[in-house]
C-alpha cells in the first residue's frame, strides 16, 4: 500500500500564525489531521519585523499541529504577504521549437521564460508567473496550447513581484524552526483556492482577504488572476478605533468586536418583560433599548466600562472603517481597469470577514454582490477551519496538492533561490530514503 503524501501550509499573518497539516491519498483526498493557530509575534503587516519572536511563534504554532498530526514537518508551502507585493500584467511571443510538429512543455517555458523579462530593480524578485491566456498563430483565448500545430506562440502572464528582503528573511524564520520552504505563496492567491468556485473566476470575481493588518485583493476575469494588490489596513484598524472609542484596553475591543459579529440574541442582555397586561405596551420600548446593549460580563470583560450600545459602536466606529477599507478595494478595481468584468461580484475571507456588517458596507460602498467565503475541497478536521480566517492556511495545502500534481510549468514558481542549507537537508533526506 501507498504512503500517503503529507503537505503542511504555514499561513504568516500579522495577528495569527495558523498551520495546517494534511495526508493526500492514491486517490487525491485531502484530510486535513493537524490544525493549529496562534498569536503572531515579530510580524508587521505580514512581514518579519523580529526574527527571534516569529521564530518562536512559528515554532508554537507548528509544533501544536504536529501533535495533533502525528507527524513531525520537514517542509512546508508558505504564505507571503503585506504592501510590498506588486504585480503587473507582461506579455511575450516565441516561435515553436519545431515548427511542422506540435507545441511542447519546453516552449510553453521558454515563452513564460520571455514573459519574465521585466524591468525591475534589484530589490525586488519575481514571485509567481502565472499564465492568463496563449495565442497560438492568432488564435487567442487557449487555456492549455501543450500538443496544438503552430508556429507562433504568445502569452499574457499575470507576475507578482515581492521584496527580496521580507521574502529573505521569511524564509530564514521558517528555516530556523527546521523547516524547508518548498514555496512561498502570494496569500491572496492562496485563499482564492479554497473559497473562489469555477464558475465564479470564469465570469470574473474579486477576492477581499481581509487580515489582521493588510487586506489582500485578487481579480479574476475569465477563470485567471488579472490583478493582485495589497492594501495596508486590516481588522486590528478596527479594534485600535474600538479601544480608543471605547476608551478600553485592545484585548477587551477584540472580545467587544467578536461579540458584535455574533448573533445579537447570544451578546445582549435578556429582554425585560415589564409589567403584564397594562405594562406590555410600555415594556416594549424598554425591551428595544435593552436588546441594544451588550452584556459586558457575558463577553468577559473584566474593566469598569459603562453601557455599551450595539448600534452606536457598529454605526459609530466599525461601519466608518469597513467603509474606508472597500474605498480603497474600490480604488483597487479603478487602478486595475477590470472593474467592469466581475459581474460575480465579491468573496470576502480572512478573519475580517467576520466583522459586524461588513457585507453590508461591501454591498454598499461597491454596488456589487458579496458573500463570506467558505473553504471547500479539504475533508477530515474541516469543523476546525470552519471560520474564513483560514482561508489562506487552507490554500496553501490546495496549492501544494496541485504543485506535487501537475509540476510548475503551469502553477506559479519561486524564481528565487533558497538558502544552500535548505538543499543540503534535501539531499540529506533523499539520500536517507534509500538506505534500509
Amino acid at each position: 500500500m501507498a504512503k500517503d503524501k503529507i503537505i503542511c501550509g504555514i499561513d504568516v499573518g500579522s495577528s495569527k500564525i495558523a498551520t495546517l497539516i494534511a495526508s493526500v491519498d492514491e486517490g487525491g483526498k485531502i484530510n486535513l489531521i493537524g490544525v493549529s493557530s496562534m498569536p503572531s509575534k515579530g510580524v508587521r503587516k505580514n512581514q518579519v519585523v523580529d526574527i527571534d519572536e516569529a521564530v518562536d511563534s512559528i515554532t508554537e504554532s507548528v509544533e501544536a499541529a504536529e501533535r495533533m498530526a502525528g507527524y513531525s514537518i520537514s517542509s512546508a508551502f508558505v504564505s507571503l504577504g503585506g504592501p510590498q507585493v506588486e504585480s503587473t500584467n507582461s506579455h511575450a511571443v516565441v516561435a515553436a521549437s519545431e515548427p511542422e510538429g506540435e507545441i511542447k512543455e519546453s516552449d510553453i517555458s521558454r515563452v513564460q521564460d520571455g514573459a519574465k523579462a521585466i524591468a525591475m530593480p534589484s530589490s525586488r524578485e519575481i514571485l509567481h508567473v502565472i499564465p492568463r491566456t496563449f495565442t497560438v498563430d492568432g488564435q487567442e483565448g487557449i487555456k492549455d496550447p501543450i500538443g496544438m500545430t503552430g508556429v507562433r506562440l504568445e502569452t499574457e502572464t499575470h507576475i507578482i513581484t515581492g521584496s527580496t528582503t521580507s521574502m529573505r528573511n521569511l524564509v530564514k524564520c521558517i528555516q530556523e524552526v527546521g523547516i524547508d520552504v518548498e514555496e512561498l505563496v502570494f496569500g491572496g492567491i492562496a485563499a482564492s483556492l479554497a473559497v473562489l468556485t469555477d464558475t465564479e473566476k470564469e465570469l470574473g470575481v474579486v477576492l477581499v482577504d481581509i487580515g489582521g493588518e493588510t487586506t489582500d485583493v485578487v481579480v479574476f476575469v475569465d477563470g485567471s488572476v488579472a490583478y493582485s494588490a495589497v492594501i495596508p489596513i486590516g481588522a486590528r484598524h478596527i479594534t485600535s478605533d474600538m479601544a480608543v472609542g471605547l476608551r478600553v484596553s485592545l484585548e477587551s475591543a477584540e472580545k467587544i468586536k467578536l461579540a458584535l459579529a455574533r448573533q445579537p440574541k447570544t451578546a445582549v442582555l435578556p429582554a425585560s418583560r415589564g409589567e403584564p397586561e397594562e405594562g406590555e405596551e410600555k415594556a416594549e420600548p424598554a425591551r428595544k433599548k435593552e436588546e441594544e446593549l451588550l452584556d459586558i460580563k457575558a463577553i468577559g470583560i473584566e474593566e469598569d466600562v459603562q453601557k455599551i450600545s450595539r448600534k452606536a459602536v457598529v454605526d459609530g466606529i466599525v461601519r466608518p472603517r469597513l467603509q474606508e477599507i472597500f474605498k480603497f478595494v474600490g480604488k483597487e478595481l479603478k487602478k486595475s481597469g477590470f472593474g467592469t468584468q466581475v459581474p460575480s461580484g465579491l468573496v470576502l475571507c480572512g478573519g475580517g470577514a467576520q466583522t459586524a456588517g461588513v457585507l453590508d458596507q461591501a454591498k454598499y460602498v461597491l454596488g456589487f454582490p458579496a458573500r463570506v467565503g467558505k473553504i471547500e475541497g479539504l475533508a477530515g478536521l474541516v469543523d476546525e477551519i470552519e471560520s474564513p480566517a483560514f482561508a489562506a492556511a487552507a490554500g496553501l495545502i490546495l496549492y501544494g496538492v496541485s504543485q506535487k500534481s501537475h509540476g510548475e510549468i503551469r502553477l506559479p514558481v519561486l524564481s528565487g533561490n533558497l538558502p544552500l542549507k535548505g538543499y543540503l537537508q534535501k539531499g540529506i533526506a533523499l539520500i536517507k530514503s534509500f538506505l534500509p
